[in-house]
């Protein structure tokens, strides 16, 4: 079914929406402190194994392996934890459900677009979610285990650009298994294969450099570095000048594909909209 005749709003009430919708996201994610409590525990506990798988990593290789020392690999590791609330690896969105059911039909019906409407809460989640789970971490990993990271102030600042379209492109990207939905129906399968996929390149579990040259290669060919792994490297220092800058270029053009895609997908979907289950 398709919506037709829908009012559209006017481009100032259009973008009070969408920071409105922005800010609704931050909202949520702050009213279950609990559940941030638990995810920052989570956050510790794991970022405490995996400092001492690869540090053991590290001192087998000599004190030095790919270009990490202990201090920036620990530097590595609890950034990424610090991430982990805000960068969306598991494939899973509220839009997701929403296709599935037929609801999303209801949201066609809005003087809003859908992509936005739908990733937008979800990036305020992720950028709320930074403040009481992953600082926290970060700093976890200053005091606990030692980080080693820039004196200078250029990374921080185009680091935190960085993390930011990391975490933007994430939730896009997210966006693109959720509105598969409109031919799969069932997309499980797909989250899955995301999750496995994602937490391998974006530098989950390992930092992507670690990698054979062959699978780096495959790696870059994928959008999930972007989301994780080259914020670090920005923030960590361990690119700087201008290869930083090409880092940053390339997290935009996977954003701009990633909304592209999303963009014609929603309107192929709206098109071909059926509703399951009701």
């Amino acid at each position: 079914m398709r919506a037709t005749g829908v009012p559209r709003l006017r481009g100032d009430l259009r973008l009070r929406a969408y920071w409105l919708l922005l800010v609704a996201g931050m909202r949520t994610q702050s009213a279950y402190p609990l559940a941030t409590f638990a995810g920052l525990v989570a956050n510790a506990t794991f970022g405490l194994l995996k400092t001492a798988i690869l540090f053991a990593v590290v001192e087998a290789a000599g004190g030095g392996i790919a270009g990490y020392t202990a201090g920036t690999m620990s530097a590595y590791i609890w950034l990424s934890q610090g991430l982990l609330g805000s960068v969306n690896l598991y494939g899973r969105s509220d839009m997701t459900e929403r296709v599935r059911t037929g609801d999303v039909a209801t949201d066609f019906l809005r003087p809003v677009n859908v992509q936005a409407a739908n990733i937008l809460p979800a990036i305020g989640k992720g950028l709320f979610a930074f403040v009481p789970r992953g600082l926290p971490s970060i700093v976890i990993g200053v005091l606990v285990v030692g980080m080693t990271m820039p004196a200078t102030p250029g990374p921080y600042v185009l680091g935190t650009v960085s993390m930011v379209l990391g975490i933007v492109l994430s939730h896009s990207v997210v966006y693109l298994v959720a509105v598969s939905g409109f031919w799969l129906v069932e997309t499980r399968g797909f989250v899955g294969l995301y999750m496995a996929v994602g937490g391998l390149f974006a530098g989950l579990f390992t930092p992507f450099h670690l990698f054979p040259d062959w699978l780096q290669v495959i790696g870059r060919a994928t959008p999930f570095p972007s989301m994780m792994m080259f914020p670090i490297d920005v923030l960590t220092a361990r690119v700087t000048g201008f290869a930083a800058l090409q880092v940053v270029g390339v997290q935009l053009a996977w954003l701009a594909g990633a909304l592209a895609v999303g963009h014609l997908m929603t309107r192929a979907g709206q098109r071909k909209l059926e509703v399951q289950g009701g």
